[in-house]
């Protein structure tokens, strides 16, 4: 039956503009330049009221799938008040805001595991019920963070591993020295491998015949006498000073008193400050706790291998306390002229002289 003239008019439909910052998935793409779709349901209950020219805005949220989004959050903000309104879509993925004034809206829309929605520019116009057609959100882009986090002993084993490989011209070896500055401290069979590693390297064999044979020439402990016997005398002390040295000092006593025979490279500040660092190194050296202290293990074990070298230097040659004291001397100025050279030189000719990177 047509209706009667005096019958209240239709529920107004309102044609969109083409928004002003298009979104992927968005209004403007849902529309595609057609009039908005009244809002399902019966009849025009959020139409004019009265006085009252608020209408209602509604849509249904989805995923790329089709499949509608309960539980999505949308917010519905004026964009000039900047006032905000907030819904859950239901469980058909529809949602409604009843009484929205005339004016310019910014609709978002959010759920989890989903990238959010928005669109801006959305005209409200007076009486009108808006229907937000084909709102789809996109899933959102996975990011996984791995961290990956070395045990204290993992990464003094990584360290070591590189000290190993350090040699002076790629021949001598570095392998008591440090150029990372926070190194892990090391385990007791750290420093004992270090201190045999040291012990047994090829060039150790080397490098005592070398000073043996100086030895020989300057007849020094003349005791031992001369030819390939007095050789192998000296041959044989120069190597013992050197593995008693290197386990006294480098792996027993760092062991029981909890600290780093290693040298760590300063490589900063004024000269004067790095070659007094350098010589001090031989008096203090590094806890195991981090914590520089009176370097005990280097002081005692320069005494200990001069005590054990007069068990088979010539009787000729032993001097009870003084020969123990003049060689714990040798050591100690030695070990401070060894320091300079590592803090200006060496660094500067040893491959893998950077250190691992934690």
């Amino acid at each position: 039956m047509p209706a009667s003239p005096s019958a209240e008019a239709p529920p107004t439909l309102v044609t969109l503009a083409e928004p002003s910052h298009a979104v992927p998935g968005g209004l403007a793409a849902g529309l595609n330049g057609t009039e908005a779709a009244p809002v399902p349901g019966p009849g025009p209950a959020g139409g004019a009221s009265g006085t009252n020219m608020s209408g209602t805005m509604s849509g249904t949220a989805m995923d790329i799938a089709g499949d509608v989004l309960a539980g999505a959050t949308v917010t519905l903000a004026n964009t000039l008040s900047g006032s905000k309104r907030t819904t859950l879509s239901d469980g058909t993925g529809f949602f409604s805001f009843p009484a929205v004034e005339v004016g310019t809206y910014e609709v978002t829309i959010t759920a989890a595991g989903f990238a959010g929605w928005t669109e801006t520019s959305i005209p409200m116009r007076p009486a009108a019920d808006l229907y937000l057609p084909h709102i789809v959100l996109q899933v959102a882009s996975a990011t996984t963070e791995v961290k990956v986090v070395f045990s204290q002993y993992e990464l003094a084993e990584a360290q070591v591993k590189v000290e190993e490989k350090q040699r002076v011209l790629g021949i001598v070896p570095n392998f008591y020295t440090s150029y990372v500055w926070h190194a892990a401290p090391l385990t007791p069979g750290q420093k004992f491998r270090l201190a045999w590693r040291s012990s047994i390297d090829p060039f150790s064999f080397i490098g005592s015949g070398v000073a043996a044979g100086i030895e020989q020439a300057r007849n020094t402990f003349s005791g031992y006498g001369q030819g390939a016997q007095g050789y192998g005398k000296r041959y044989g002390a120069v190597y013992a000073d050197d593995f008693i040295g290197n386990f006294i000092g480098g792996a027993i006593l760092p062991t029981v008193l909890r600290q780093d025979p290693r040298y760590f490279y300063k490589g900063t500040g004024s000269i004067r400050a790095r070659a007094l660092y350098a010589m001090s190194t031989v008096f203090i050296a590094r806890g195991d706790n981090g914590k520089w202290q009176p370097n005990y293990s280097g002081v005692l074990g320069n005494l200990a291998a001069a005590g054990f070298s007069n068990l088979y230097y010539p009787a000729s040659d032993r001097d009870g306390a003084g020969v123990t004291i003049d060689n714990a001397l040798i050591g100690t100025v030695s070990g401070a002229i060894s320091a300079l050279i590592q803090e200006f030189l060496l660094k500067h000719i040893t491959p893998s002289a950077a250190g691992p990177k934690p």
